[in-house]
């Protein structure tokens, strides 16, 4: 699953690494910046996306997809009576083409989310007070390069823009990591994270279902990423602060990273 990411690059800095150019709404100032040590999907926080519908550009648009007949300004009320929703974050990659409300959306509106990186829960095989000892994970790019999440987008009924983010089975390196399945089906996931050589292709409008599995099945392999484990302030609330990705040596860590 992909519940907290990390961005921290300037509006120009993206532009300049992606050579796209970004569009506001009305209502954000030239000065705008979406910067996060932390962004907790929890709080829905605005992040910047490239949008299939509008190439060469990147938008701010919210983390936690909602239908087009709702209102964007009551998300907290829509993700409180919609739980199964799982705040909208992510979309198992696998089912999207059969979803009964986004599947139109995986061949219009695809996207893609610049980050740093994210983080993953890992849990120990310590116990402590009766309940298992987790210990959080940062995830970045060997070189540190931005990570290009795979995801999609929609339009609420007021015309605010929120995405999701794919995920998909997890490979080796995020089932010793992400140990612990944390959703109904059971199983274990990682985010899709897109290789850079695909970044381009995959915002292209004529690309039909075989053409989008096989980009989905072959994203950023294990040996791209770089892991460690860091503070359990992650889940507190002051956590969005450049330290935070700072690592931490755990007694209780059985594996190797």
């Amino acid at each position: 699953m992909c519940y907290s990411t990390r961005a921290t690059r300037k509006v120009g800095e993206l532009e300049d690494y992606y050579e796209i150019e970004r569009l506001l709404g009305e209502q954000e100032e030239k000065e705008y910046e979406l910067i996060y040590n932390h962004a907790n999907g929890w709080a829905h926080p605005n992040m910047w996306i490239f949008p299939q519908q509008r190439k060469g550009h990147m938008i701010p648009a919210k983390w936690g997809i909602m239908p087009s007949t709702a209102e964007g300004t009551e998300f907290k009320e829509y993700f409180k009576k919609n739980r199964g929703a799982y705040g909208g974050l992510n979309l198992r990659s696998e089912d999207v083409f059969n979803h009964y409300m986004y599947g139109d959306n995986v061949f219009t509106k695809r996207c893609i989310i610049p980050v740093d990186g994210f983080f993953e829960p890992h849990t120990t095989p310590v116990k402590v007070k009766g309940k298992p000892f987790k210990v959080p994970f940062y995830f970045r790019r060997i070189k540190d390069k931005p990570m290009n999440l795979a995801g999609i987008y929609n339009v609420t009924k007021d015309k605010m823009v929120t995405f999701s983010i794919f995920t998909k089975k997890a490979t080796p390196l995020f089932e010793d990591i992400h140990n612990q399945p944390s959703n109904k089906y059971g199983d274990y996931r990682r985010p899709v994270v897109l290789e850079d050589g695909e970044a381009e292709y995959w915002l292209e409008d004529d690309l039909d279902q075989d053409d989008l599995i096989d980009i989905l099945d072959n994203d950023l392999p294990d040996f791209e990423f770089k892991t460690w484990p860091i503070s359990k302030d992650l889940h507190k609330a002051d956590s969005d602060r450049p330290d935070i990705i700072e690592k931490v040596v755990y007694e209780e860590l059985a594996i190797d990273f």
